[in-house]
């Protein structure tokens, strides 16, 4: 016997999801088991006085599999393993310095440590 999507106990329940989300959001939506880890990745920003510290869960993703860039406005967090791809960016409440950055990675959870720094520079008038 030939298995297809009428055979899948759960198609009926995953269409009528999807009915009642398009209908909610007005748009096409479409539920898949590999739709990356934008369910699973959850990410605070904490405000300390002198640094801020970005706290990610990303689960199943190994150390040598994520990439962190920063442009001192923007923290943007990529990950990838064999089966997903993910990719996070977020606008950070205050400017930091992205040369002092740290990172850590332990359990899936990952924290990054920026510091502040002042939003404009003096500039000496001559």
């Amino acid at each position: 016997m030939r298995r297809d999507d009428r055979d899948d106990p759960f198609d009926d329940i995953f269409r009528e999801i999807e009915r009642m989300m398009e209908e909610m959001t007005g748009g096409d939506v479409n539920i898949s088991a590999d739709a990356g880890f934008g369910e699973d990745a959850h990410f605070t920003v904490h405000e300390e006085p002198d640094h801020l510290r970005v706290i990610g869960d990303l689960p199943g993703i190994e150390q040598d599999d994520i990439d962190i860039k920063c442009d001192g406005r923007t923290l943007t967090v990529t990950a990838r393993s064999d089966h997903r791809s993910y990719e996070e960016r977020l606008d950070l409440p205050a400017r930091v310095d992205e040369h002092t950055a740290t990172a850590s990675f332990n359990n899936g959870i990952l924290e990054v440590t920026l510091e502040r720094v002042d939003d404009s520079a003096d500039i000496n008038v001559r």
